[in-house]
């Protein structure tokens, strides 16, 4: 298969550009293989520490696993929604990263073949080198990238005009990749479909980030206000 073939799976993506489907020619290409290395993993945390004036790693890996596996995770989902497989191993992924680090896009080269099989191998090797780069457990690691595979569904299904469609395809794969990944969760909300996150990002623990919208540490009624508000925003 060609390198450039999720070009033609982005092709079928409104907005794929912004999805992550398409690396924009300033960004750097790099192999997704560095996910599995705990000591680069460890140098992107370092980093951030110095961007957020924070030491605690188990913050910093959280944050920086939040956003990772969301890029790494897209165009595996993207073949999967569009019926083109495309591959979802570290082996065949390329990571397309900004000059500050910020990743930004990943392309895959090779047609997937076991969807479920190969999710599960590249989530075990990152999230195996983020658990040791941020002193944590894995546990939590694998919640957020039930939430990611949720959010990238989701957001294909929005761009794809079948939401429904979309997202019937979380349960699934997740129960096919296997535990520890959880399962995935949506919530409808006067008629506007969310992520129900298994997970915290974090992100509230770098000043002066703020507590996600859909965050599971609101209270219950405050996350239904709040998310009744971006509802009646997106119709």
């Amino acid at each position: 298969m060609r390198a450039g073939v999720q070009v033609e799976v982005a092709a079928l993506v409104p907005g794929a550009a912004a999805l992550g489907l398409l690396a924009p020619p300033s960004a750097r290409a790099v192999p997704a293989a560095v996910l599995a290395d705990p000591d680069r993993t460890a140098q992107r945390l370092a980093a951030l520490a110095r961007r957020y004036g924070a030491e605690d790693r188990r913050v910093l890996a959280t944050v920086w696993w939040y956003s990772a596996s969301a890029v790494l995770l897209t165009p595996a989902l993207a073949g999967l929604v569009t019926g083109r497989p495309l591959s979802a191993r570290l082996a065949d992924t390329t990571l397309h990263e900004l000059a500050g680090g910020t990743l930004v896009a990943a392309t895959s080269s090779a047609p997937g073949a076991d969807l479920a099989g190969e999710l599960r191998e590249t989530l075990s090797a990152a999230i195996g080198a983020v658990a040791e780069a941020g002193g944590m457990r894995r546990r939590p690691l694998w919640a957020i990238a039930a939430d990611s595979l949720a959010n990238r569904l989701l957001a294909l299904g929005r761009a794809l005009g079948d939401v429904p469609r979309a997202t019937a395809l979380a349960g699934p794969l997740a129960a096919a990749v296997g535990a520890p990944l959880p399962e995935p969760r949506y919530v409808d909300v006067t008629g506007v479909r969310f992520v129900r996150r298994v997970s915290c990002c974090l992100l509230y623990r770098l000043p002066p980030e703020p507590l996600c919208t859909s965050c599971p540490r609101r209270p219950a009624q405050e996350r239904q206000v709040l998310l009744e508000d971006t509802a009646a925003r997106m119709r």
